[in-house]
């Protein structure tokens, strides 16, 4: 008698289908990261490496001693015991991409420390996709050991360097490890893009086998789930006919997704009894019983079902699936959405033409912090949404918390619109203050690349090229940088811009002059204390990993500074199986390490010795470029900068 409400066909294929409950398979082959819920926590300095502790880390014997300590004496965490002042390498790659843009091949370095040509030594063979990855970019790795050691690291990387590569690595068209085959390998790829918040190369991943996803279940949910995030609800809703008769061949958390998204389709499709249907389903079989938000999910579906509003409002997380149920129940507060939403959420919002302005602009700056979205798609954004309002209501300094995107769209929209260079100069750098406060710099400093191009490095703006070699840093665009560095005597203080040819050079992996010729001016900084202890010890980390010798005016400086001891450090094991995975040309295991070494926050957040450690693998690899990048994020906050900026 309970399913006599049920009126369309999904309802009725929903009463079938879930009438006699059955618990999820416990031999379930399927759960991509599910056997790895808990993330272990950082190991502390003094601690041994012991891999074996590690499931998802090879065996290997640990060396002899603690972790060793790093300072200007040390090499910095190198395990291979070279001091500084090591012969620099002069095999690089090609230029790093511009951040946010589609790489470019990568060649492999030689190792100048090694003696001979080993088979480790020759280059792979990259694959024809476009990546500039190798073909067997999986060797070493099957797909439960893939699974572990996706489950572990932070995703979205919040690096722009680190989610390049993750991005490159992730939709790679190579050879599965281990054959991968049933679609399991898709489904890692699929759950892993869809975390990262990049939605349409989820759905082309998930999609991509049609037998795949009609033979697996839990493939076929997946796919459904990313179709809501793309905007193709119909699509989904046909997909969830398909499984739903099978939930019970679901992991335990796609049994709730499940529901919720049969809730979801039966509401859309005319059918507000079925949503309170499946809530019903759900309490029974305790699928979304893991917290208050799965309890706001299920009060947003009897919602659905009683026709009233109950507005979501506190919510500690908010993923797609529960915003779709709360859009149709009453809406989720804009605030909640911005500090709260899962990636794939905010990428839902930021190109959803329906939603208001607001939320699609907090939700698309909230994208863009986690690398979500790519700085051309804010700028879009922007474009497309700061003329809303009239610009002059926007461009004042004083705008309220609430208006603070549509400020800095319309600063956006100014600058490009501007044809004076003066007043284009201080609106750009009116943006990028505001950008900075709200943890956007970086994001926006890409984002000005093409107006800063319409400028040229002369003197009358010789305050603002700082600023253009900032702008120019963030795009890869080097040669441009050492432009406006050029323009340095024109700029008042202390040796002008010099020391950003340093930086610069640094990032810079086909460098054709010597290494370290363009330090002596930061030489001239630390000799007079105008570098702090964070920057000179970090300084000397990129500086020994990347094979260039330390000044020893920087090498003195850093030994009467305070050692820094913050900084994410893993835990046990993971920098020795890092060295272990380079050396092997593991190109895959190699990128997840790295990530892992870095922790949440990437190079400026990492411990110096994973830093260092992190460096060498790249280029061991034969990922210079990608390494380089990683150089300049670990320096580019703490540099100095000129009092005018």
């Amino acid at each position: 008698m309970r399913h006599k409400s049920c009126l369309s066909a999904l309802c009725l294929i929903l009463a079938g289908g879930l009438a006699a409950p059955t618990p999820g398979r416990a031999d379930d082959p399927w759960d991509p990261f599910g056997q790895f819920e808990t993330k272990p926590q950082p190991r502390k300095r003094q601690a041994s490496p012991n891999p074996g502790s590690d499931p998802s880390l090879p065996a290997a014997a640990p060396p002899s001693g603690d972790v060793p300590e790093y300072g200007p004496g040390t090499p910095y965490g190198d395990t291979s015991g070279a001091p500084y002042g090591s012969t620099p390498s002069t095999g690089y790659g090609t230029t790093p991409p511009a951040y946010g843009a589609t790489a470019a091949p990568l060649q492999p370095v030689a190792d100048e420390r090694s003696r001979g040509v080993e088979k480790g030594d020759l280059a792979p063979v990259s694959a024809n996709d476009g990546s500039g990855l190798p073909y067997e970019l999986w060797s070493g790795l099957d797909i439960p050991a893939l699974e572990g050691l996706i489950a572990r690291v932070d995703i979205p990387p919040r690096s722009p360097a680190v989610h390049n590569l993750w991005r490159r690595l992730i939709t790679a068209s190579v050879t599965p490890p281990g054959g991968g085959g049933d679609g399991r390998f898709n489904a890692v790829r699929a759950e892993a893009l869809y975390r990262s918040g990049l939605l349409d190369e989820a759905a082309k991943v998930a999609l991509s086998d049609n037998t795949a996803v009609s033979a697996n279940p839990a493939l076929a949910a997946l796919a459904a789930k990313i179709l809501f995030g793309t905007g193709d609800s119909a699509k989904a809703c046909e997909l969830v006919k398909t499984f739903i008769v099978r939930k019970a061949d679901l992991p335990k958390k796609l049994q709730g997704e499940a529901l919720l998204m049969t809730g979801i389709c039966a509401a859309a499709g005319g059918n507000p009894s079925g949503a309170g249907l499946a809530a019903e389903f759900a309490r029974e079989e305790k699928s979304l019983a893991n917290g208050p938000d799965d309890a706001a999910s299920l009060a947003a579906l009897d919602a659905i079902a009683g026709g009233h509003k109950s507005p979501a409002r506190g919510l500690k997380s908010i993923s797609l699936l529960q915003y779709r149920a709360f859009a149709l129940a009453g809406g989720v507060d804009t605030k909640d959405v911005g500090e709260h939403g899962e990636p794939a959420l905010l990428a839902f919002l930021a190109a959803d033409k329906q939603a208001p302005p607001a939320l699609q602009l907090v939700a698309g700056e909230a994208a863009a912090r986690v690398n979500a979205l790519p700085p051309s798609g804010l700028a879009g954004l922007y474009q497309a949404l700061g003329a809303q309002a009239p610009p002059e209501s926007l461009l004042a300094a004083n705008a309220s918390k609430a208006e603070a995107p549509l400020h800095r769209a319309a600063l956006f929209k100014a600058a490009e619109a501007e044809r004076t260079p003066l007043k284009k100069v201080r609106i750009m750098r009116a943006l990028l203050d505001d950008a900075k406060r709200s943890g956007l710099y970086l994001q926006t400093l890409a984002m000005l690349t093409k107006t800063a191009e319409t400028l040229q490095p002369v003197p009358e703006i010789g305050w603002f090229a700082e600023t253009g070699i900032e702008i120019s840093l963030a795009a890869g665009n080097l040669e441009r940088a050492r432009q406006w560095s050029n323009l340095g005597g024109s700029v008042p203080g202390d040796g002008g811009l010099r020391h950003w040819q340093a930086l610069i050079d640094i990032t810079d992996p086909a460098l054709k002059t010597e290494r370290g010729r363009s330090l002596a001016s930061v030489e001239d900084l630390a000799t007079r204390g105008r570098l702090s202890a964070d920057l000179l010890h970090r300084l000397a980390t990129v500086l020994d990993a990347n094979d260039t010798n330390v000044p020893i005016p920087l090498w003195d400086a850093a030994n009467r500074a305070p050692q820094p001891n913050g900084g994410y450090l893993p835990e046990t094991g993971v920098l020795t199986s890092l060295q272990d995975a380079s050396k092997k040309k593991e190109f895959g295991r190699t990128v997840l390490l790295v990530m892992r070494a870095l922790g949440p926050n990437g190079a400026e957040g990492a411990h110096l010795i994973a830093l260092g450690d992190s460096i060498r693998a790249l280029r061991r690899a034969g990922l210079d470029a990608d390494a380089r990048r990683l150089s300049f994020e670990a320096l580019f906050a703490l540099w100095p900068r000129s009092v005018s900026n």
